[in-house]
C-alpha cells in the first residue's frame, strides 16, 4: 500500500479547468450559493432560509414534472405521464423529510430572526400556488398576493384560465368509459374542484373492472398515491409551524396553524376519495 495521497489525475482524471466546463460551471453554484443574505445575526436563519429555497427548487421540478405529465396525458402517452406522476410524488417524500431538518430549529432559536421576515411568508410562494392551480385547487382569491410581480400575476390567471391535470385526467376517464367526451362535465377553472357525481360514477365503473380498465385503475392509484404524500406535506408544515410559534399569528399576517389546518381539508381529486366508501 503506498503512503502517497491518492491522485486522480494520474489515472487521467481532468484537473485544470482554465479551459472547460466544471461542476460548479455546469451548475452555476456560484450564483446559488451566493443568494443566502440572513438578515439577522441569528444562527438559525440560515438553516431557515436554505430550507425554503431548497423546497423551491424542489417545487421547480414538480412543475416542469406535471406539465410535461399534461401533455403526455393529452396525447395518450400513459406510460411517460406515469412515470412523471411517480417522480413528483417521490419529491413529495423529499420535501416531507426536509421538515425533519427544519424542526430541529426551536421556538428560542426562531425567535431571534422572526421579526426579520417582515410580512414575507411561505403563503406567498407562487411556485406552490401554481402546483396547487395545475392540480385541481384553483382558489382565485390566491392571486392577490402576487399582483405586485405582472408576470407572476398574469401565469397564474393563465393557469386558471386552462383545464387542470385533473380535467384532462376526466377527459380520459370519459373517452376510455363512454367512448367519447360528450358528456364530460365541464371544467372548474377558476374555484376548487368539488365533486361532481358523474365524475365519481365513472371512477366506480373503472374500480369494478379493474382488469377491463387496468391504465385507468393504476392511474387512479398513482393519483391518490401523488395526493397522499401532498396531504403529509402539508401535515408536516402544520405540526412543525406548531411546534415552533404554537397558535401565533403567521408572519404574512394568516391565522398560523389554524390556517394550515383548514387547507389539510383540501381534496385535490375528491371523486377518489370519495368513491371508497362506496366500494
Amino acid at each position: 500500500m503506498s503512503n502517497q495521497p491518492y491522485n486522480p489525475g494520474a489515472e487521467g482524471a481532468k484537473m485544470n479547468f482554465a479551459d472547460a466546463m466544471s461542476y460548479g460551471d455546469y451548475l452555476h453554484l456560484d450564483g446559488i450559493l451566493g443568494q443566502q443574505h440572513p438578515l439577522s445575526q441569528a444562527h438559525d436563519e440560515m438553516l431557515f432560509i436554505i430550507q425554503h429555497q431548497t423546497s423551491e427548487l424542489w417545487m421547480k421540478l414538480i412543475i416542469h414534472e406535471l406539465g410535461a405529465a399534461r401533455e403526455a396525458l393529452k396525447r395518450e402517452d400513459i406510460s411517460a405521464m406515469f412515470k412523471m406522476l411517480a417522480r413528483v410524488a417521490r419529491i413529495f417524500e423529499q420535501l416531507n423529510s426536509a421538515w425533519d431538518v427544519l424542526r430541529t430549529m426551536t421556538p428560542a432559536d426562531y425567535t431571534r430572526f422572526r421579526e426579520a421576515l417582515g410580512p414575507s411568508s411561505g403563503f406567498q410562494s407562487y411556485q406552490y400556488r401554481l402546483i396547487e392551480y395545475i392540480l385541481g385547487n384553483r382558489n382565485a382569491n390566491m392571486l392577490k398576493p402576487h399582483e405586485h410581480v405582472p408576470e407572476v400575476h398574469a401565469m397564474l390567471s393563465a393557469e386558471l384560465d386552462r383545464p387542470s391535470f385533473y380535467d384532462e385526467v376526466v377527459r380520459l376517464l370519459f373517452r376510455t368509459v363512454d367512448g367519447s367526451e360528450d358528456a364530460v362535465p365541464a371544467p372548474q377553472l377558476r374555484t376548487p374542484h368539488a365533486v361532481v357525481p358523474e365524475i365519481q360514477a365513472q371512477w366506480k365503473t373503472v374500480y369494478q373492472d379493474i382488469d377491463r380498465y387496468w391504465s385507468l385503475y393504476e392511474l387512479a392509484e398513482k393519483l391518490v398515491d401523488l395526493e397522499d404524500y401532498f396531504r403529509r406535506w402539508r401535515f408536516n408544515h402544520v405540526t412543525t409551524v406548531e411546534r415552533v410559534i404554537g397558535f401565533k399569528r403567521g408572519t404574512g399576517g394568516t391565522s398560523g396553524v389554524n390556517y394550515l389546518q383548514k387547507m389539510l381539508s383540501v381534496e385535490l381529486f375528491p371523486e377518489l376519495w370519495q368513491l371508497r366508501g362506496e366500494l
